[in-house]
This record gives C-alpha cells, structure tokens and sequence, in this order.
C-alpha cells in the first residue's frame, strides 16, 4: 500500500478524465497524494533545497541544540508525550522573515508565489470532482470574492535525534485548514500518514509536492474528503526537511458544508457545523493532538 502518486501535467491531456478520477479517489481514500509535474520549476525547488539547508545551520542549528525539547530528552530519558523534535519557524505576507541567510527571502517569495497558484489549481479541481461551480472553495475561503484566503508556510527541520523512540518528529494530528501543499526532503523519510489503521510512510519523491487535506475541506465537502491523521517519526541520522504550506480560510470566513453536497437524510447531530474559521482555530490550537470530531462539536456549541 503506497500514497497515490499523480501526473499532475495530464491534466491537459487526453488522460484529463483519468488523472481526475485519480485525484477524487486519492481525496476520497486517502486524503493525501504526491503530485509530480506540478509546473513549479526544478531550479527554483533546487535553490530551495539550498537556501533551506543553510538556513538552518546559519540561523537555526544553535537555537534548537540550546531547546527545552533537547534538554527534555537529555535530562528525563523518559518518553516524551508532549514535545516534538522539530524547529519550525512561519513565514507570513507580513511577519518578520530571517534575513541572514544569503538567497532565503528571496527564494521563499518565489516559491510560495508559484506554490499559491497550485494550490489554487488543486482547489478548482475538487470544485469539478465534487460538483461545485469552479472557483466554490477559494470563494468560500476568501470570505466571498477578493484573495483574502490565509496562505502561510511553515519551514521545518527534524534533526538527527539521539533516542527516535521517545519523542516523534511531530505528534499525529489533522491540519486545521483547507489544503496543505508539502515540499519534502528528497532522502530522509519519516512523514506517514494513517490509513486502515496503518501508518503509512509517505516516501521521499524528488521534487514531488505532496497535498493533504484539511478540516475544513472535510465540512466543505460534507464528510466525502476527510482530512488524514498523520505524524513524524525522528529519526536517529538525517536533518529532515519539511516545507509545508497551508492555504486556509480567513479567520473571518464562515464556512459550511456545500449546499450541493448536503445529505437531505442526516439526522442534525450528524451532519457538519457552521461556524466560523477564527472560531474554530481558537478551539485547535487547544486540541491539535485530540480527535478532531469534538472540535467540530465544540464549534456547533459556539
């Protein structure tokens, strides 16, 4: 059993029908996939491979060696249920970027430049898989017409850790948001994702972009595409890079199921919330680690 891997490229081609109906059922299965011939240039996912490994040893390598998680698994010997082996910093349109690293800037606002407009491609496919009007989720997203969608990024390392058993990389858990696009180390694996009641491994693919689906595509899509538990394991040798973004409701988005996809026969306790996005991240960030079905309770209460 393998994460489905997709020509993102015969989109345009006669094999359009097929390569959708690879993407539903990997939305529908698995709730995650690897995409390859996505139309983001090799030599800009080459120069960030280069500016993300310098960044680290230039700007981050001392701090997390200096972290509480360090310390933690140095001092206690114990398992760690409550840390994860991981330094991540966020790169938002308006936050404070790092800016000792020769290139980094730079390379990162091309990369999410490119990495906007395919995710926003992926969006309008699940609009046509699903049977909405093309553009219904970057809509719903954005709060009605306008870009006003939350687009961030998330640069992670998972160094090499002495004890793998007793701390994972990152916890499980679902993403909160709508659809996550992840550029993954090319050599050093330990994302999985579960499936069946097994945790996969999502192996390395050069300069694949690997899509999972978020909460908010399981309410928008009325239940049909889950979002996927998944987790990191740590890993004794290798710095794993992880650089994961996430295209997200506005906080002030409301969202709800689609109208077209609501089951006429679902008693009221089962059918998804409405509520808004900000709402429902205040509740997350509280339960990122717990089952997401209470979050989904706790917004219906609000």
């Amino acid at each position: 059993m393998a994460v489905p891997v997709i020509d993102f490229s015969k989109l345009k081609g006669d094999e359009r029908a097929k390569t959708l109906a690879q993407i539903a059922n990997a939305c529908q299965e698995w709730g995650f996939f690897q995409l390859v011939n996505h139309g983001i240039p090799v030599e800009l996912l080459e120069r960030l491979k280069k500016v993300s490994s310098e960044f680290y040893k230039l700007e981050r390598e001392e701090n997390f060696d200096k972290s509480k998680v360090v310390e933690l698994l140095d001092e206690s010997g114990e398992t760690l249920e409550d840390a994860d082996w991981e330094d991540v910093v966020t790169l938002l349109d308006d936050n404070e970027w790092p800016s000792k690293t020769p290139g980094f800037q730079e390379t990162l606002k091309d990369y999410r430049f490119e990495l906007k407009k395919l995710a926003e491609k992926v969006m309008q496919v699940m609009d046509e898989n699903l049977g909405l009007p093309n553009g219904y989720i970057k809509k719903a997203f954005s709060d009605g017409d306008g870009d006003n969608a939350f687009f961030g990024t998330k640069v992670s390392h998972y160094p090499p850790c002495p004890h793998p058993e007793k701390v994972k990389g990152l916890r499980a858990h679902t993403d909160a948001g709508g659809v996550i696009l992840l550029f993954q180390d090319d050599k050093v694996g330990g994302l999985q994702v579960l499936k069946d009641g097994e945790w996969i491994d999502v192996q390395p693919l050069p300069n694949a972009i690997v899509i999972n689906t978020g909460d908010q595509i399981e309410v928008l899509s009325n239940g049909r595409y889950k979002s996927a538990w998944h987790r990191v394991l740590s890993s004794i040798d290798g710095n794993r890079r992880s650089i994961a973004s996430f295209y997200n409701p506005s906080l002030k988005a409301t969202i709800a199921p689609a109208p077209q996809l609501e089951k006429t026969n679902q008693q009221v306790g089962e059918t998804y919330p409405k509520f808004v996005f900000g709402d429902y991240m205040s509740v997350y960030v509280q339960q990122k680690f717990l089952p997401k079905e209470p979050r989904f309770q706790a917004v219906r209460a609000m």
